[in-house]
């Protein structure tokens, strides 16, 4: 019989550290929260100073008999819940819902799921951080109340089904602000002008953008690059200067949850949510042939940069007799930390450095294998040495008018030899090394190009990670569902990576903004947070914090109620007639999205699916391709005249034909091609400005 018994969160987590450790252990696994705040009801007592009242989780009453049974059995009973304040909230909630013993409980935590970080985690066991508990408490506390108070108000005044939250209303108005910039925003014009000559010996022209007159000019209007393109008519050019240097690019560091979600938004067009999904099966544990079930990377909540001495000096092995001894970094000093930053975990890196991607890749998904390239790329590279350029600039003078042009190579890759973003490409223009001073250049083919000056870009998932880390709003665990709620109550849309503010966003933040302007205030929750940070270094007593921000809440919450006018939003109307009363049908949302309905409900009670149009019409049939979901909810594109037309593709059709044989042109990253793929035709895809966009 098991003498010791850990509880963990998840199955594949008990699975994984099963192999670990020897038949005393029984290792089981609580499925996540076991208790919380009930959903019916605001669940804190405002009578006895906010006491939360804490019940068993719908559906866990069964599991939590199970746990008791083997609890009876075991001597002592370790709580290995994630090591971060949730982890500790749920080993706190497991101590009252099994009845624990104080004395024969205990509490593991390890940054890794490995072998020794396991064992030497039970070796170093101790007692449930009351400090960390109560700072997930006051946070939950805090929510609660938010979302409480404030949704039933958006409920009565806009609509039911709405929602309020105090980190995700303040980044509904981030976003707001961002879209009012933008709406605000005039172009101006300005215009650029390039130089291409011809260079002895080279097929490529040098191609040298124009500098000044002589110092720098800037926002070239269009009467000024007139004067400019008429003054150089039959001018001489002559290399003025040439200056080579070197530059060096330092190694990344290794990822944060912040910067692991913004690169991967980025580079394998993961959404945050799934980023995280993912990286926890990663971190939780997966079968490897021969290897059985491991953890492959560390815990994926963190925001520090910090790498273990044992774990840098493997990578560093790893390097030497991978990529050679010159390749190896100087050891790295001590980073100066943010004062936001909890410093409790390491970055996230792979578990194993010698699991190089290819050799797990047979093993793991191809959302798993990707996300584990990246990190495991982005950890090696953080301890190699960083990449030297060499740089040539060349000065070209006409008379008193100057243009110039620059290039750099690689002359030692560093960490390049692993990890390279587009960015980190040298722009080699070789033209340059065939001219020296004082080349002179009798014809130039001069091209000027108009521009205007852009707006702000639309967030996207990944740039809203990076503003709300700057500005301390939340923490590591809060980004990707905060961005996901606000998705799903449909106050933002996503399209093509942007995040757009729709209108029933607008409304909620315009009247979050005038009746809680406190609560949607980037410094106030940001301090907010800071205070939570104190919590759990036990400098701030969590009650506090409600006892001083509950009034507030109320007097806003009152005055709301009684200030506020009721906000009809209308439904939108489409061109679809209800063939049972003629009404022109609207669009509707359900709990599993857009759906038509008759607006004469209930006389009339008609409803059919929605399927939204793209703008292309089916080469079949003249009908229009829509968007579909198949049973299990992945999206496709097919005819609106189905079951008559069979037309249906996974790949988003282009309203263009194939040139070859008349086909659809699938969009596929930046490039059309053919849907039949025997027709094999295929082309770059033309730039959509901004205005097309909206």
């Amino acid at each position: 019989m098991a003498k010791n018994l850990i509880i963990v969160e998840s199955p594949a987590k008990s699975k994984t550290i099963k192999k670990f450790l020897g038949s005393n252990y029984m290792v089981v696994a609580s499925n996540g929260h076991v208790r919380d705040l009930p959903k019916s009801q605001m669940g804190v007592d405002f009578e006895n100073d906010f006491e939360p009242k804490y019940i068993t989780i719908r559906g866990k009453g069964e599991l939590l008999a199970s746990l008791r049974k083997e609890v009876k059995k075991a001597d002592r009973v370790y709580l290995a819940t994630d090591p971060d304040r949730e982890g500790e909230a749920i080993s706190w909630h497991l101590c009252h819902a099994l009845k624990l013993d104080p004395k024969k409980t205990r509490r593991i935590t390890f940054n890794e799921i490995t072998k020794n970080a396991v064992r030497q985690a039970i070796k170093e066991s101790r007692e449930i951080d009351m400090d960390l508990v109560d700072a997930q408490q006051a946070r939950r506390v805090l929510d609660r109340m938010v979302g409480y108070s404030i949704s039933p108000l958006l409920w009565q005044k806009v609509k039911r089904g709405l929602s309020a939250g105090r980190v995700q209303s303040v980044a509904l108005r981030i976003i707001a602000d961002r879209e009012a910039e933008i709406d605000a925003f005039i172009p101006s014009e300005y215009w650029s002008l390039e130089a291409s000559f011809a260079v002895k010996g080279s097929k490529k022209p040098l191609i040298a953008k124009y500098y000044g007159n002589p110092k720098k000019q800037e926002n070239i209007s269009k009467q000024e690059m007139d004067d400019i393109v008429h003054a150089l008519e039959g001018a001489v050019y002559e290399v003025s200067d040439i200056k080579k240097g070197e530059r060096t690019k330092k190694p990344p560091l290794p990822f944060t949850t912040s910067t692991l979600q913004q690169e991967c938004s980025k580079n394998l067009n993961f959404a945050t949510q799934k980023t995280m999904r993912v990286a926890q099966q990663l971190y939780e544990g997966v079968a490897v042939k021969g290897k059985g079930t491991i953890g492959l990377i560390t815990y994926l909540r963190t925001d520090s940069t910090r790498i273990s001495d044992e774990a840098d000096s493997e990578c560093r092995a790893f390097i030497r007799e991978n990529y050679g001894e010159e390749n190896i970094g100087s050891v790295n000093k001590p980073i100066k930390e943010d004062k936001k930053i909890q410093d409790a975990h390491e970055a996230i890196r792979p578990t194993y450095v010698e699991l190089t991607p290819a050799m797990v890749k047979d093993s793991l998904s191809r959302d798993q294998f990707r996300l584990y390239q990246i990190i495991w790329k982005r950890f090696v590279a953080s301890r190699m040495k960083g990449a030297r350029y060499e740089t040539t600039s060349v000065k070209i003078d006409a008379g008193e008018y100057r243009f110039t042009s620059s290039g750099s190579k690689i002359v030692f890759p560093g960490f390049l030899a692993v990890y390279q973003n587009d960015e980190d490409k040298a722009d080699n223009n070789a033209v340059l090394h065939k001219v020296s001073e004082g080349t002179v250049f009798r014809d130039a083919v001069l091209e000027p190009e108009q521009h205007f000056t852009q707006p702000p870009a639309h967030y996207t998932e990944a740039s809203l990670v990076k503003a709300l880390e700057e500005l301390g709003i939340g923490r590591p665990s809060t980004y990707a569902p905060t961005i996901t709620t606000l998705i799903a109550r449909r106050y933002v849309a996503k399209e093509q990576k942007n995040l757009y503010l729709s209108e029933l966003g607008d409304i909620v933040n315009q009247i979050m903004t005038s009746a809680f302007s406190s609560i949607v205030d980037v410094n106030f929750t940001a301090t907010m947070e800071l205070l939570l940070d104190g919590v759990a270094e036990g400098t701030v007593e969590w009650k506090n914090i409600i006892r001083n921000f509950y009034p507030d809440l109320e007097k806003a919450v009152s005055h709301a109620e009684q200030a506020l006018e009721k906000i009809e939003i209308e439904d939108e109307v489409t061109d679809t007639i209800c063939e049972n009363c003629g009404r022109n049908m609207v669009i509707k949302y359900g709990p599993h999205g857009k759906f038509l309905a008759c607006p004469g409900f209930p006389d009339c009670r008609n409803t059919k699916p929605y399927f939204e149009k793209i703008g292309v019409t089916c080469n079949k049939c003249g009908g229009e391709i829509v968007i579909k979901k198949t049973q299990k909810g992945r999206r496709y594109y097919g005819c609106e005249n189905y079951p008559e037309c069979d037309v249906m593709m996974w790949q988003r059709p282009s309203d263009q034909s194939c040139p070859k044989c008349g086909n659809f042109l699938l969009e596929k990253g930046n490039k059309l091609v053919c849907a039949d793929a025997s027709c094999g035709f295929k082309k770059e895809k033309e730039a959509v400005s901004e205005e097309e966009k909206k």
